[in-house]
């Protein structure tokens, strides 16, 4: 069975439907999981999956529509 790819900001914003900017808000103030690699912050998509499934975007839903309005 084949390791799961790293993704990137892009990949999870496009994969959540959400900003560049508000992954970055999730990371630091809501736990998304994520990796540092020098400057760059690398993700596992079953874990972003898993912390969505878990509850941790819940607050920033309504915003994120708000946002882009």
């Amino acid at each position: 069975m084949p390791a799961e790819p790293w993704a990137s900001v892009e990949d999870v914003a496009r994969h959540l439907a959400v900003s560049h900017d508000t992954v970055y808000r999730w990371i630091e103030g809501k736990g998304l999981p994520a990796h540092k690699v020098g400057r760059l912050w690398k993700f596992k998509l079953a874990d972003v999956n898993e912390w969505v499934r878990s509850g941790g975007a819940s607050d920033d839903v309504g915003r994120e529509e708000d946002e882009t309005a």
